[in-house]
């Protein structure tokens, strides 16, 4: 049951946190009393259960003292090294669980083999509340655990036909309004620099081809152009050659993410060109480092600490009691304007639209 406002309408439902707050304790410490753990005195347990029925908080299964499995795919793990996204994701996930008291078991998976051997893990483990996959696309995989007992959501991906929840950003609706930002500044030519494979980067894609075709009419064939890494290095190099073989012809780049779009302004730089006066360039995600680059980065800002966090607390909503449907969750995303992007030279823009 909801609580209601004063005119009998339901109000927003009471979190942890709001009933951490009226008891003046931590919400680790909330977690631990709700759920019977160790370490809290029976005076305070019996305050906040009174509280939770005055606030009709739902109390939720068990979470203090749980475990939750955390399977990190080889696409995650390469990518917590190279481009740093994982890194912050994980940042958010574990203080979220540090918070709630549940411990995070990291499993790294690189084969069906050991996918399956984290599920029977699960299974098998009665202080395993579920799983967490990151960065998975693996659909043999998604098959698999349809039919799974315990909750499973998926990081930083999706599944398109929602077996499974999952939490992303909204990376289809990022990159359209990404791509109109540099629509608004004048720009037509705008290139799209991607390494293709993940259904995340997939989404990224098909925003720009939506912001570029509605406000079209601009051609977006052989404007899309790919890389076999995220490496900013090859960037570089996908840049230059494009540029030896097509000349300048884009005032422009959108990079499916920020690695990549200082690889592209390193090229760039490489063949005499200046950013952002002769070509504008902007990321995704919006890395710390971006901030630090010159020029700095323009960038659309992906919530990347929040997925890790929303993503543990959409699993523990599946052990509140209710049968809960799978759910999506698209994280929202902003632009953070720096240097990188500026209107493109009349006569470039009259060359090129």
């Amino acid at each position: 049951m909801r609580s209601t406002g004063k005119r009998g309408k339901p109000s927003r439902r009471v979190r942890l946190e709001d009933l951490a707050r009226h008891c003046g304790v931590s919400v680790s410490t909330a977690s631990r009393a709700l759920a019977g753990g160790k370490g809290v005195r029976a005076d305070l347990r019996a305050q906040l259960l009174d509280a939770a029925n005055t606030l009709n908080y739902a109390i939720p299964a068990s979470i203090a003292d749980r475990k939750v499995i955390l399977a990190a795919s080889s696409v995650a793990m390469v990518d917590y090294i190279r481009n740093q996204f994982t890194f912050y994701v994980l940042e958010g996930l574990n203080a979220r669980a540090q918070a709630l008291g549940v411990e995070i078991l990291t499993r790294p998976i690189s084969s069906r083999a050991e996918e399956i051997r984290v599920l029977e893990e699960a299974r098998d483990n009665d202080e395993v509340a579920g799983c967490l996959f990151l960065a998975l696309d693996d659909e043999d995989m998604l098959t698999l655990t349809s039919s799974f007992a315990k909750p499973i959501v998926l990081v930083n991906g999706d599944d398109p036909s929602m077996r499974l929840s999952s939490v992303t950003p909204c990376n289809r609706s990022a990159a359209r309004l990404a791509t109109e930002h540099l629509i608004g500044h004048g720009h037509s030519r705008i290139l799209f620099l991607m390494r293709r494979g993940r259904r995340t980067i997939e989404r990224r894609f098909e925003g720009w081809q939506d912001a570029m075709r509605h406000h079209g009419p601009f051609d977006v064939e052989g404007l899309a152009v790919e890389v076999e890494d995220w490496l900013p290095e090859l960037g570089a190099e996908a840049i230059e050659s494009r540029v030896r073989k097509n000349g300048l012809d884009f005032t422009a780049i959108l990079a499916a993410g920020d690695s990549l779009a200082v690889g592209a302004a390193i090229g760039l730089e490489r063949l005499g060109y200046k950013v952002p006066d002769d070509v504008s360039v902007m990321g995704m995600d919006d890395l710390p480092q971006a901030a630090f680059h010159n020029p700095p980065l323009t960038a659309m800002h992906v919530p990347m600490r929040e997925i890790g966090a929303a993503a543990l607390n959409l699993l523990l909503d599946d052990l509140g009691g209710l049968p809960m449907p799978p759910r999506r969750v698209e994280l929202a995303c902003h632009i953070v304007e720096r240097r990188s992007v500026a209107r493109p030279r009349v006569a470039d823009t009259a060359n090129r639209s």
